[in-house]
């Protein structure tokens, strides 16, 4: 199973779903539009590869690669 802490620089992929069960985290990451099925790209990594910046739905957010291991994604080609 991938997540997208997985995901390298210029990566594709679709969410599937959370490993999350806090109910209040996960309602913040559906508020940041990061509901399955939404496509997104890797844009870049800061410096030590965290944060990582992510676009998606036109727009970009940073997410910490310990937030991003909780997302599971599809790759797309």
């Amino acid at each position: 199973m991938t997540t997208l802490g997985d995901l390298q620089l210029g990566d594709r992929a679709r969410i599937t779903g959370y490993t999350i069960n806090d109910p209040g985290y996960r309602h913040q990451l559906l508020a940041l539009g990061l509901t399955p099925g939404v496509e997104l790209d890797i844009v870049r990594f800061a410096p030590f590869d965290d944060p990582m910046e992510i676009r998606v739905r036109g727009s970009s957010l940073f997410l910490r690669k310990g937030d991003a291991a909780f997302i599971h994604v599809e790759k797309l080609s």
